[in-house]
């Protein structure tokens, strides 16, 4: 059984027992959280597609931590200007892990 859910403007493939980062989210750790914007729900070769949303399904997730990306560096230049600047960035992610899928 997976689903297909929607976080952080982004979509995910998740099924039970599954560990994946997403974008910052305001709980802490060990927190039960209930994600309700479930896109497709698939059990058996039984798929529940939503208009946008599958009715009455959810995914049960548990908060494991917050952590931090890569750091990207983002370098410009101006040719024949002599100038320069070096920026980094470092994207904020809460790993949750999937307990349970209802559909």
């Amino acid at each position: 059984m997976f689903a297909i859910i929607e976080t952080g403007g982004k979509q995910y493939r998740v099924e039970e027992g599954l560990e994946l980062n997403v974008d910052l989210l305001k709980a802490d750790a060990g927190d039960a959280l209930s994600i309700d914007s479930v896109l497709l729900v698939d059990k058996d070769g039984d798929t529940k597609i939503g208009a946008p949303y599958v009715e009455g399904a959810k995914v049960e997730c548990e908060v494991l931590g917050h952590l931090r990306g890569e750091k990207v560096v983002v370098f410009h230049k101006l040719s024949k200007k002599d100038s320069r600047k070096t920026q980094g960035h470092r994207q904020d992610y809460t790993k949750l892990k999937v307990n349970s899928i209802t559909a």
